[in-house]
């Protein structure tokens, strides 16, 4: 099949033209004819479909057919023995051989002539075909050029690709033709047909030819034809879109240029009055396409100008900035007083909102060019742009609503538009300009600017006061009812650009928080309180928007400081105030309903409801409640609340066939502003107070129900919250009556639920497609959301007492697979107590849920009064110690040793950690990871007591020397000296700075006995009524026999103990001692209680817990009961005691009734709250830290202040504490928790990255913290904050006033 036949040759020539059409866009793509060359000599390599073409298949037939019996004659004459030897026995060998015996014969040579042949001729065969082709076309488009008329036409320029086009390669000589043609001295048809051979020529050969200087000079001159534009701009769109910049930049400069002399030359005037123009006028349609094709290319540039030298950049921008700028500099010397059209009020009417300079403007390596220009050469555009805000804000008066309407009509195509419209595009336009450079830094620095018809220059805050100017003349778009922020309506243009400023910190505080936005933006909020009509179109619309802006200002650290704390409005006669005070108090005449200047349709909901909103950006902070709380603002919404919900109850339910129309959305108006209500509420418990406010408002439960059912959505919590409701759950949680709300919500049910599905259901039925990887941590990172979220959930100790107060556990018999926990008992019978086979049976991953059981069981015993109750109920410490005894080599004999696998070391630092008391030095604590070497577990394993020795290091030596300065004073006379206390503050900050071991031991006790008796026989000094508890050790023996103490308060004592032990501070025979003065003080405490019928379990039986504080006292002592007492309740009349004593002030009768049966401590609404009041201001980072990991400081000082910092700092270091809460003041311990956080910093911002926050701060004692180190930071803070925090500590007696 060597010869090929006619056939043959039509076959492939149909062949060869399928494979093109195939490649066409690869082709036609190419640059240069050379590497269209490259494309098919490659092609194999670069194109997968490259056998599957019938043009490849056919050939591949072809040489099979010529060559095949070659092949084959070849190979065995190879292959045989002889041959083989002489070649080898390579199988590649024997290939290549083959294939150059076969390209050396005959049969090959003469396949390839006629092959070579024949494709000649298809090829020729193809070109003829393919220039008679061309030659219709041109004939057709001759004929219809003659038709053609000079309507205008939106697609003409641009809208065909370059790529739809075919192609056919041109030489050079060829080119210089063409340019020849296109000369302005040659005949119009010679140059329109020299225009149709270009377009069809690549753009590339074209613009890498020698003659496309002349023929760019040449096309140029061809646009101010109105019969060649339109072709040379398709030529244009082409190469725009397939050439390289150091080309298109050329060709861009160029159209900017002729644009620019047509608009000289024309001399265009806008239209004023009622005169409108009409873009199919040619002049104005030519111009238009121009423009169109350049903002297109503006637009795309982007895209690629990064990659080549930043000269081309600035080429195209400056050509643009010049086109823009030109007539702003000439026009209105030449055209006198008559107005001229100029290339920004048709840019505006295509780009109307400046797409193309808000892209500019996005990347740095094209903003800095922009930017740089802008200020050395062409400031006359942002001169421009602001003028034309200027004069859009003051001239608003005259401009009818139509303008924005039609703007707004842009689905039907127009060709008049009135000067008015042209004007508001134009505006449109510099608004969108002016927004882009107000957010960068260098932007900025243009201002301030220099306008015509103003005094002074035009500032920032004058740009930001005119925006908002704007916003009041027109706070809606007109027909438009649902939205206050149409695309185009100028309200919405300028709250576009108030919401950029808002979200950039440098922007927002150059621009936004200065005292005459402000005062804008509240003036028509102070008319309305002064009972003054507010010069606004639309009083609600326009409100609402002011609340937006001003909720965006509140949301930021500096917006809120400047609404707090600056007093920059004026509210009557000269009286200065805040802002914040000025927006509550509008907010509550708002609710009530009370401004007479506002007709009953302007106060709706929404509006009620934005302003509300900006509240909750300032109470949801400690420091905005501080403010804020005076006005009772809970209260006010908690009313609405109530009686919206009543309302809503009454409205009746639709029948079918009646006309519910009005009465379901009246319905569905009641529940959104319900919901919102409700939502306000909830915000309230972003802070440890202001949960007790909502705690107050008996709104607490339907607020969590309502924030369960969001939180199982996802949702954010609101549109300026960064994080979702972890930190809310949080605080709420540390509360009882916040976690009772949680449980009853179904909150704790689906958290038990979810964390069961995911560690032991998992996703067994999905289809695995790869084996899932064996868990390497002890809690596998699926579960540890689950985990940290139950942390959280159970951090405090009344939240533990709530959740498993008199709960005992299942231990069934018998657990079925399908049986899933739904409570926290249940959770800790079936990961914790795993203390029976059916136990052991039920779980599918026994060992990771069991350590994921003991990981959390470390957690919660880290807090001794949760540990205590679990004690008390569980005997948790029996059951770790039975498990530990089973768990040996030989089970019968008494000789086995400990198996030492991943549960066992769980359980051997579980039973270490609850059983050894003491601070960073005073317990060593096992590890819970195995070592390299020989002994990779070197710490004694046990399954009774006593502990091995091995975890109790030496006991520090405690100071009794009384030869110091403090023992001198304290032996003076302090009754006849006012300021002994001044002087006594003076030496123990000396004492504590220089010497602080001196202050421990007896030269402590009996300073505090000292202190204490001074400060409660001083009337200024003691806050409480003195203690009238009478008992006597001898006299009261038979009651106190009779008094009996709780199974968790022996447990504290047996703890206090082996404490006080260790510490070389008691006897053996201290226990009769210290039982004794619980009991004491149980019983006078008892006298200072309400009764109370709260179903809370933490208000029903005392204090939930051990007295921590009555146990150190006991110890600073040493074990001597009668000095114990006396402090006590010479203290119980102090206020440091409300604090640092919690079961003093437990259900105390010195607080409100409704604060009593809270069940909320002053140590959390009060310490705690100023705790992350001062964190954020004076340790941002922990405060972030924090936020970030949903966890809050409250808990953690809530946990360490309840139990008096026991096993988190060494005893010295404890009595420093109390010492200084009595000595210095009761604000004292929260600058000592602000002091801990802040010396924790380093540690707190690593763990949180690594999501272990709540787990390190719980598990691990406060390395390396001294008390004396920080008493130089701590008074600091007195001085700085003294004012706010002790003044709000006196008003325990009624803190929700």
């Amino acid at each position: 099949m060597s010869q090929l036949s006619a056939e043959d040759e039509v076959e492939l020539q149909s062949l060869l033209k399928q494979l093109l059409r195939s490649i066409n866009d690869r082709i036609s793509g190419a640059p240069s004819t050379e590497c269209a060359e490259e494309i098919l000599l490659h092609l194999e390599e670069t194109d997968k479909n490259f056998h599957n073409y019938e043009f490849v298949k056919y050939l591949r037939q072809y040489v099979e057919s010529s060559l095949g019996t070659v092949v084959e004659e070849e190979t065995k004459n190879l292959t045989r023995g002889d041959g083989q030897h002489a070649i080898g026995s390579g199988h590649d060998t024997v290939i290549h051989a083959v294939t150059r015996r076969t390209r050396d014969s005959a049969e090959y040579q003469q396949m390839i002539q006629t092959l070579k042949n024949t494709m000649i001729m298809v090829v020729e065969s193809l070109i003829n075909k393919f220039e008679e082709d061309q030659m219709r076309k041109e004939m057709h488009r001759e004929k219809q050029h003659s038709q053609s008329s000079s309507q205008y036409t939106d697609n003409c320029s641009d809208s065909d690709s370059s790529f739809n086009q075919s192609y056919a390669f041109i030489r050079p000589e060829q080119l210089q033709v063409l340019a020849e043609k296109l000369d302005s001295s040659r005949p119009k048809e010679v140059r329109w047909e020299a225009l149709q051979a270009l377009c069809c020529t690549p753009p590339s050969d074209v613009l890498s030819c020698e003659s496309w200087s002349s023929l760019r000079k040449n096309l140029c001159a061809a646009l101010t034809d109105p019969d060649l534009s339109d072709n040379v701009l398709q030529f244009f769109a082409k190469s725009f879109s397939s050439s390289p910049l150091n080309v298109t930049r050329e060709i861009y400069t160029s159209l900017a240029k002729s644009v620019e002399s047509s608009f000289l030359s024309h001399k265009l005037s806008f239209p004023t009055g009622s005169a409108a123009i009409d873009i199919n006028r040619p002049e104005i349609s030519r111009l238009l396409k121009q423009i169109r094709l350049m903002n297109d290319f503006q637009k795309e540039v982007t895209t690629f100008w990064i990659r080549h030298p930043e000269k081309y950049m600035e080429e195209v921008i400056e050509s643009t900035f010049s086109l823009l700028s030109f007539h702003h500099e000439h026009g209105s010397a030449s055209l006198g007083t008559e107005k001229a059209l100029e290339p920004i009020h048709l840019l505006a009417l295509l780009d109307i909102k400046a797409t193309w300079f808000k892209k500019w403007m996005h990347g740095y390596y094209s903003r800095t060019v922009v930017l740089r220009l802008l200020e050395r050469k062409y400031k006359s555009l942002i001169v421009a742009a602001l003028q034309q805000c200027i004069h859009y804000s003051e001239s608003c008066e005259r401009f009818t609503n139509e303008t924005t309407e039609q703007q707004n009509t842009g689905s039907a195509q127009r060709s008049v538009y009135t000067g008015k419209e042209l004007e508001y595009a134009f505006f449109v336009h510099s608004l969108c300009v002016l927004g882009k450079v107000l957010i960068y830094t260098n932007g900025r620095k243009l201002f301030p600017i220099k306008v015509k018809k103003r005094k002074d220059p035009v500032s920032l805050t004058d740009l930001v006061v005119i925006l908002i100017n704007i916003m009041y003349q027109h706070p809606k778009s007109p027909h438009s009812d649902t939205s206050h922020t149409d695309s185009l309506s100028p309200s919405g243009l300028a709250m576009e650009v108030l919401w950029m400023l808002c979200e950039r910190t440098e922007c927002a505080a150059e621009c936004l928080y200065q005292s005459p936005v402000i005062e804008t933006l509240l003036t028509p909020v102070i008319a309305l309180l002064n009972g003054q009509q507010a010069e606004l179109k639309s009083p609600a619309a326009a409100l609402t928007l002011i609340a937006d802006v001003l909720a965006r200002i509140a949301n930021t650290d500096r917006g809120l400081a400047l609404f707090l704390y600056e007093k920059n409005l004026v509210v009557a006669h000269s009286e200065r105030t805040f802002a914040a005070h000025v927006i509550v108090q509008f907010t509550l005449r708002l609710l009530d309903k009370e401004l007479s200047s506002l007709s009953e349709s302007d106060v709706s909901h929404t509006l009620c409801g934005a302003f509300i909103f900006v509240c909750r950006q300032i109470y949801n902070t400690c420091e905005g409640l501080q403010v804020l709380r005076p006005y009772g603002l809970h209260k006010a919404v908690a009313a609405a609340w109530k009686k919206t919900s009543s309302l809503s109850e009454r409205v009746p339910t639709p029948v079918p066939g009646a006309t519910a129309g009005t009465s379901t959305q009246e319905l569905q108006n009641m529940l959104i502003w319900e919901e919102t209500l409700l939502d306000s509420l909830l915000n309230f418990a972003a802070t440890p107070k202001g949960l007790l406010l909502l705690q107050q408002t008996g709104a607490i439960n339907e607020c969590v129900s309502y924030m369960f059912s969001r939180f199982t959505k996802k949702l954010q919590v609101s549109r300026c919250e960064k994080f979702g409701y972890g930190v809310m759950v949080t605080q709420v949680a540390a509360t009882a009556p916040g976690v009772v709300a949680l449980h009853s919500s179904g909150f704790v049910r689906a958290l038990v639920v979810e964390l069961w599905s995911v560690l032991e259901c998992g996703s067994e039925d999905v289809r695995v497609l790869r084996p899932k990887p064996t868990p390497m941590d002890p809690i596998d990172r699926s579960c540890l959301k689950s985990f940290l979220s139950l942390v959280n959930l159970l951090s405090s100790s009344q939240s533990v007492w709530e959740l498993l107060g008199r709960q005992p556990l299942s231990n069934k018999s018998e657990y079925t697979l399908r049986e899933m926990p739904t409570s926290i008992p249940d959770l800790i019978d079936r990961l914790i107590a795993v203390n029976s086979d059916a136990k052991i049976n039920s779980l599918f991953h026994y060992e990771q849920s069991h350590t994921f059981g003991l990981r959390l069981l470390s957690v919660l015993c880290c807090n001794l009064d949760s540990f205590l109750l679990l004690e008390s109920q569980y005997n948790i410490c029996s059951m770790l110690l039975q498990n530990q005894r089973e768990n040996v080599t030989e089970l019968d004999t008494h000789d086995g040793e400990f198996i030492i696998d991943s549960l066992s070391v769980e359980r051997n630092h579980v039973l270490v950690r609850v059983s050894v008391v003491g601070g960073p030095s005073e317990r060593k604590l096992p590890p819970r990871a195995l070592q390299e070497g020989e002994d990779p577990y070197p710490w004694p394993m046990f399954s009774n007591y006593p502990l091995p020795h091995r975890y109790t290091p030496d006991p520090p030596k405690i100071h009794h020397s009384q030869d110091s300065e403090i023992s001198a004073f304290l032996a003076k006379d302090s009754n006849n000296e006012e300021s002994w206390m001044e002087v006594c503050q003076r030496h123990y900050c000396r004492i504590m700075t220089s010497e602080p071991n001196i202050l421990t031991g007896k030269v402590l006790a009996d300073l505090l006995e000292k202190v204490v008796a001074h400060l409660s026989n001083a009337a200024t000094e003691c806050f409480f009524c003195p203690a009238q508890y009478k008992g006597q050790w001898g006299t009261e023996e038979k009651s106190l026999k009779s008094a009996a103490l709780s199974s968790v308060e022996q447990l504290g004592i047996n703890t206090c103990l082996r404490y006080g032990s260790y510490l070389t501070l008691l006897t053996e025979d201290a226990v009769d001692d210290l039982t004794l003065l619980m009991k004491h003080i149980k019983i006078f405490l008892s006298t200072q209680r309400v009764k109370t019928a709260s179903e809370l379990i933490t208000q029903q039986d005392g204090y939930p817990g051990h007295d921590w504080l009555a146990s150190t006292v006991f110890l600073i002592m040493s074990g001597d009961k009668d000095r114990s007492l006396s402090l006590l309740l010479n203290l119980s009349s102090l206020l440091t005691s409300a604090f640092i004593w919690p079961a003093r002030i437990h259900a105390s009768v010195h607080v409100p009734m409704e604060v009593a049966e809270s069940g909320i401590p002053p140590v959390y609404w009060c310490t705690a709250h100023y705790v992350e009041m001062l964190l954020k201001a004076e340790v941002p980072l922990v405060h972030s830290a924090f936020r970030m990991s949903g966890f809050t400081p409250s808990q953690m000082c809530l946990h360490w202040l309840t139990q008096c910092f026991w096993n988190y700092l060494d005893w010295t270091e404890i009595c420093h504490y109390v010492s200084t809460c009595v000595v210095m003041g009761p604000d004292y311990q929260v600058y000592l928790c602000v002091a801990i956080l802040k010396h924790l910093q380093p540690d707190i911002l690593q763990r949180t990255q690594s999501q272990e926050l709540q787990v390190f701060l719980k598990e691990e004692p406060i390395q390396g913290f001294k008390v004396s180190n920080y008493m130089e930071f701590m008074e600091g803070l007195e001085r700085s904050y003294r004012n706010i925090v002790l003044s709000d500590m006196k008003t325990i007696r009624n803190p929700v006033e």
